[in-house]
């Protein structure tokens, strides 16, 4: 992987990292898991790890969009 694209993505996971960590509202916390996810997964690419790539591609934003309409229910 290019370092420049590293440095792209790893600055990515960070700004998600750094944003979950501020939020103080449930549903900008997942937008800003998801934004981890965005960052970490063209690492797992670049291992060559491409089944668990799609996996976790398939998985975050299906648990996202299960968990916030539970919360969005909860909150009604």
């Amino acid at each position: 992987m290019n370092d420049l694209l590293a440095s792209l993505y790893g600055a990515i996971a960070l700004i998600g990292a750094v944003s979950a960590l501020l939020q103080t509202n449930s549903f900008n916390k997942l937008i800003s898991v998801g934004i981890i996810a965005g960052g970490v997964i063209p690492f797992l690419v670049d291992r060559g790890y491409l089944d668990v790539a799609i996996a976790v591609g398939l998985i975050i934003p299906v648990t996202t969009i299960i968990i916030l309409l539970v919360c969005r229910r909860g909150a009604a």
